[in-house]
């Protein structure tokens, strides 16, 4: 049994960033993969490296000669083999840690005969299954409440989608976000603190160690005092305060002025919240009762809290980034920015016992380690709803989907959308993909059998392929024609090209595409399970014939 102290030794870079919080909620879910073709392998593949708790592989076919040109967790040992059992031995070899298990059995009659069977996992993870398919499973998934991500690679295509009913993010980690300081609104302890330095000492080495946040703070004051209690905000305005800040500085070199003037704007953000928080704590969800998550429990609590304890503000994040400083002083605001978010947070958790008595739960329901991290995170709340398949196939965004199509930067992604549905609608007539052809002419076998190493499932010669590939495409043209028909999408129509390649790709799983969609499936998937960062909302396509990876909003 691994100690924690070997864990955190295995696990450095990852627990960086998604903490051990995150790599614990990682350790405890339980993810089924449906096809352990290329595409899939790879989704599992990073998943077990990253200390996922348990898998279950389901596939019900053999390995055969192609298999090994295209998934690395095969070779010439597996041929005839369970690939189920094959794919879960290497994958185990990765990880003793992750507790592995394979089921040999088609993930369609699993989805038609068992949709129990479903039902003991975080997430499903399903790669290669057709559109009939795919819409039994979310339904299954989602009287579940279980985590559905869609992969599919397809040729030089490929897509991922996600599934479920809600998803709610507290630590959704944005690239870049204002810190929480409160320069536009500070609370007494902080001007009380501020006004203990004088900003026209004479002495150097203080002049140039103190703290811009106190700087600002300060000559916010004095510019407030001249202009009728208000803070800059016209741009004359604001080029005018950094004229004061500048008019402050002993000498050009001092860095803590510099950061002063960078940081100027802080003075001037607007009080309140932001139009995503505020559209999050007026969700109709807020409206809790017994059945109500944590989460929205802690949304209902910090509604309250705004409008009653936070001057129209969330909980005070705590945190101050680095500046120029002296050590005291920096300890000082350091704890003062503390004392503020523990405060803050002692009155969200009362407020969170309230709510929790009133709805019938028991008051110590939810840990206070959990509305600390929510007071931490409260401005950078977010949730995801999903349509199921069902109605995004019958009834995708007709605007959207139209104007994708009309967009020359977004066409390819909107055609190969719509192909990826021909190609099944193909497949459910014919009982073959396109660019598939069963066998051919005698005299042609020597070829055939010099292209076993196709990575499509049935052997073809390159004579027979091109002489079928003009009745390819007038078979599938009309079909995609068809879907755009039923959407009601007009104007151009699908590239030529593009219905030629999809005909072409024979719906192989080349290895660099299968794995390129791998890595998103599963960086999707560990998005969901540590419920940090925001999952895609769309659908995700890839183009690798122009290199582009777009997000279809349907």
């Amino acid at each position: 049994m691994a100690t924690a102290e070997t864990k955190k030794t295995k696990y450095d870079r990852q627990l960086r960033i998604w903490g051990e919080q995150g790599q614990s909620a990682l350790e405890n879910a339980n993810i089924c993969l449906l096809n352990c073709g290329p595409t899939g392998s790879e989704a599992l593949k990073n998943l077990v490296l990253g200390g996922i708790g348990s898998i279950t592989v389901v596939d019900g076919s053999k390995v055969e000669i192609h298999d090994l040109g295209n998934n690395f967790l095969l070779d010439e040992d597996s041929l005839g083999q369970s690939k189920a059992k094959c794919v879960c031995s290497f994958l185990q070899e990765l990880n003793d840690a992750v507790k592995a298990k394979f089921v040999e059995e088609v993930p369609d009659n699993l989805i038609e005969k068992s949709p129990s069977f479903f039902s003991e996992f975080t997430l499903v993870i399903a790669t290669q299954l057709t559109e009939t398919s795919i819409v039994k499973l979310d339904k299954i998934c989602r009287e579940a409440n279980i985590m559905l991500v869609v992969a599919r690679s397809y040729g030089l295509t490929g897509m991922v989608r996600i599934s479920m009913k809600e998803h709610t993010v507290i630590e959704s980690k944005p690239d870049h976000f204002l810190d929480d300081l409160r320069l536009h609104n500070p609370w007494p302890e902080l001007v009380e603190f501020a006004k203990t330095i004088d900003l026209s000492m004479v002495d150097p080495v203080m002049h140039k160690h103190t703290p811009y946040i106190v700087v600002l703070i300060n000559l916010a004051e004095k510019w407030a005092k001249g202009h009728g209690g208000c803070l800059p905000s016209s741009r004359q305005e604001k080029k005018d305060f950094k004229d004061l800040i500048k008019a402050h500085m002993l000498n050009i070199d001092e860095e803590n002025y510099k950061e002063a003037l960078e940081a100027s704007f802080k003075v001037s953000v607007p009080r309140g919240i932001s139009s995503e928080l505020s559209q999050i704590i007026n969700d109709s969800a807020i409206e809790v009762d017994s059945r109500s998550s944590d989460f929205w429990v802690l949304v209902a609590a910090l509604k309250e809290f705004i409008e009653n304890d936070g001057n129209g503000e969330p909980p005070l994040e705590g945190s101050i980034p680095d500046m120029t400083s002296s050590t005291e002083s920096y300890v000082i605001l350091q704890k003062i920015y503390q004392a503020k978010a523990e405060s803050d947070c002692l009155v969200m958790e009362r407020r969170v016992k309230s709510i929790l008595k009133r709805i019938g739960r028991d008051p110590d329901a939810i840990s206070r380690a959990y509305i600390k991290n929510f007071c931490k995170n409260a401005r950078k709340l977010a949730i995801c709803r999903y349509r199921n398949i069902e109605d995004e196939f019958s009834s995708p965004c007709i605007p959207e989907l139209q104007k994708c199509l009309n967009d020359e930067d977004y066409s390819y992604a909107v055609g190969f959308y719509i192909l990826l549905r021909a190609v099944d609608r193909f497949a459910a007539n014919h009982n073959r993909f396109p660019g598939i052809f069963d066998g051919c002419v005698p005299k042609h076998k020597v070829t055939c059998d010099s292209y076993a190493g196709s990575s499509s499932s049935l052997v073809f010669c390159t004579f027979c392929h091109d002489s079928g590939l003009n009745e390819e495409i007038s078979r599938l043209k009309p079909i995609a024609i068809g879907i755009l028909s039923e959407l009601g999408l007009n104007g151009p129509t699908l590239s030529e090209d593009l219905i030629t390649e999809m005909c072409r790709f024979g719906a192989s799983e080349l290895h660099a595409v299968a794995a390129f969609i791998g890595g998103v499936a599963s960086q999707e998937a560990i998005k969901l399970v540590t419920k940090q960062f925001v999952p895609l909302k769309g659908t995700f396509m890839f183009n690798g014939i122009d290199q582009k990876s777009q997000v279809l909003i349907l």
